[in-house]
């Protein structure tokens, strides 16, 4: 029997499921739409075309809400920061809250920087990048991992599946197609399947350092808001009422025992909007919500529970970041129809 693979693999395109860079969960070359390598040759000939301009025109005239996951390379994200100070008016959540609140459009080329899923590298890389730059960026937390060494449900399910594991429910081509069968299950499938992924597999998924109370409190006191992810980042759209609720109050409850006020911001888990979601976030309070639906805003977002976020890697290279930041990237998504 071979021995399973204990590494912990990069599963940040998986974990982004269906809103992330080029995971769609769709075939590259489905019929109707043009195939991965023609995407590419199209967005190389953007980036050298006439065109690129004007997508950087038309993005200066927009909010761009950037949301990264996981920064591992300090200096990779650094660069990607200094960028935007010379091309771009990086924005505090705060800004955001009062242009919302007295309906006065934001500056032209604004920017915000988000984090999903919070781990330790936005203390150990992320933080010391921005205070150095004197940054603004939100954190959004799962709070059931805060002071953990557990993996993201994501994150575990990848490797469980790459290591052996075998759910009844959980069928598809790949282990990307695997992810997005999972994820779309009912809650309560999704969690029964993960439990018989954990019985299933040989190996064991490695641990992961997590934020604590005392940590979240130094990212405030650094200009980081923390914001809700909730309390499992589960699919809010494949849960019943009752744990849509518990989703949010829970997560929102220990926010506030934490840091001693109550967060103002609240990210869809998987980027995904879900109607019950925002009239409870209206309930408590909440002035904006953030989807991962790669556009970008009005300068006054006209929805303010359903703002825009570009999802973005911390060390791609410059092309692919300037990509991003222009819409060019978000624009080739639709045209692919992803």
């Amino acid at each position: 029997m071979p021995r399973p693979d204990t590494r912990t693999p990069d599963f940040r395109a998986q974990e982004a499921g269906a809103s992330g860079p080029g995971t769609s969960g769709r075939p590259a070359s489905a019929p109707g739409r043009p195939d991965q390598a023609g995407a590419d040759r199209l967005v190389h000939w953007l980036r050298h075309s006439p065109a690129q301009p004007l997508f950087r025109a038309h993005a200066a005239r927009r909010l761009v809400v950037l949301a990264y996951r996981r920064v591992t390379d300090r200096r990779a994200f650094g660069a990607q920061l200094d960028r935007l100070r010379r091309v771009a008016v990086p924005i505090s959540l705060p800004a955001l809250e009062q242009a919302v609140r007295e309906g006065r459009p934001l500056p032209p080329r604004s920017v915000l920087i988000t984090f999903d899923d919070a781990d330790r590298g936005v203390l150990d890389h992320a933080l010391p990048a921005l205070t150095a730059r004197g940054l603004p960026a939100v954190a959004f937390v799962v709070t059931e991992l805060i002071g953990t060494d557990r993996l993201s449900w994501r994150q575990e399910a990848a490797f469980l599946l790459a290591n052996g594991g075998h759910a009844r429910a959980v069928t598809g081509d790949g282990l990307a197609g695997r992810l997005a069968r999972l994820a779309a299950l009912p809650d309560p499938d999704r969690r029964r399947s993960l439990h018989e992924l954990r019985v299933s597999s040989p190996a064991r998924p490695p641990r992961r350092e997590r934020l604590t109370p005392e940590q979240l409190r130094r990212l405030t006191a650094d200009q980081v808001v923390i914001g809700n992810q909730t309390l499992g980042d589960a699919d809010l759209r494949r849960c019943d009422d009752a744990t849509v609720r518990a989703e949010i109050h829970t997560a929102h409850q220990a926010l506030t025992d934490w840091l001693g006020a109550a967060p103002t911001a609240f990210a869809y888990p998987g980027g995904h909007h879900d109607p019950r979601a925002a009239g409870l976030l209206t309930d408590l309070g909440y002035p904006t919500a953030f989807v991962s639906d790669h556009r970008l805003n009005p300068r006054l977002p006209r929805e303010a529970l359903r703002v825009s976020r570009l999802p973005v890697d911390a060390s791609c290279d410059r092309a692919q970041f300037e990509a991003v930041l222009s819409g060019l990237h978000p624009a080739v998504r639709r045209w692919r129809g992803v």
